[in-house]
């Protein structure tokens, strides 16, 4: 064995020795129910649906092995691709609308002088209501006959409009919904991350002349882009398993136009009884959301070490 390769073991072999393995013990013994718990609810079950997914699945009878058969019917269903088409708009349409309201109505709160504290409970609000109630509430918005939204069109002398029924607007009514619901607890997190900022840079760009358009634009922007960056990523996570809302709301229609891979899952498991398709279809989002997932922890790993440096 050379030196090189003696001081590369002892190397590896030290830190290992550094550890005091049985003072933390006790450690590991508090955390053996947790891990227990994750492995059941989150690692074993997703271990099963990848063994559906390759099988025919019987609640009653013995699940036949048939390899990739799901694999090939589920890619040779126009609907797989028309579900993943209709989740990229989804996230194109969210981005577009709903990623910069937050930021926007975060900065125009933490910029009040007065009232803070009274804006910052109003735009979590929409959080506490349940999302059955709140999507109940957006269906007699959106109703063509009746409608709020479609009262307030003929009184200013507009054409009402099919907001649920037609598929040239049905996702950005959707989006729209999706947006009000979730962009209080942003608004929080933005906060929170626009607080950290000393006030001294604030008041030394007061002294300076700044406009409050100048200091959203030169301090506040740069110093939470990270933390922006972040939640665009999960945003993006979030949207890709968009479920409840077409789900209540349009059924996926009108005709295919807001189907996503999670609603197409719930209907070939439950309505269908097709669990081994459902499996084949699981993995396909596993696998895309294991992709967004590690840019998510790449960009928050990123963001510690710059908050460390």
């Amino acid at each position: 064995m050379t030196p090189i390769e003696m001081t590369t073991t002892k190397d590896l072999i030290l830190p290992l020795k550094r550890i005091q393995w049985r003072a933390q013990i006790s450690a590991y013994l508090f955390l053996l129910p947790a891990l227990l718990i994750f492995t059941l609810v989150t690692w074993l079950p997703m271990l099963q649906t990848v063994l559906f997914s390759f099988q025919t699945v019987n609640l009653v009878k013995p699940s036949v092995w048939i390899g990739f058969q799901n694999y090939v019917r589920m890619f040779g269903n126009p609907v797989f691709y028309t579900t993943w088409k209709n989740t990229f708009e989804f996230i194109l349409l969210s981005l577009l609308i709903g990623f910069m309201v937050p930021v926007l109505l975060a900065l125009m709160i933490h910029e009040m002088r007065r009232f803070k504290s009274f804006f910052r409970t109003l735009a979590y609000m929409p959080a506490l209501v349940p999302i059955i109630v709140a999507l109940q509430v957006w269906r007699s918005i959106y109703a063509p006959e009746g409608g709020f939204l479609n009262s307030v069109l003929k009184t200013v002398g507009l054409t009402p409009q099919l907001w649920l029924q037609d598929p040239d607007i049905v996702k950005i009514s959707l989006v729209i919904i999706m947006t009000w619901i979730g962009a209080g607890g942003t608004i929080l997190y933005y906060l929170a991350s626009l607080s950290e900022i000393p006030t001294e840079i604030y008041e030394a760009a007061e002294l300076d002349g700044f406009s409050p358009l100048q200091r959203i634009w030169f301090i506040s922007l740069p110093l939470v882009s990270s933390r922006m960056m972040i939640l665009l990523i999960m945003q993006i996570i979030a949207v890709s398993q968009t479920f409840t809302e077409p789900f209540i709301l349009t059924q996926g229609g009108p005709g295919t136009s807001t189907m996503t891979p999670v609603l197409q899952i719930y209907n070939i498991a439950f309505l269908n009884s097709d669990i081994g398709l459902a499996s084949a279809w699981s993995v396909s989002m596993l696998v895309v959301l294991a992709i967004f997932s590690i840019v998510y922890v790449r960009l928050y790993n990123r963001k510690e070490e710059g908050d460390r440096n």
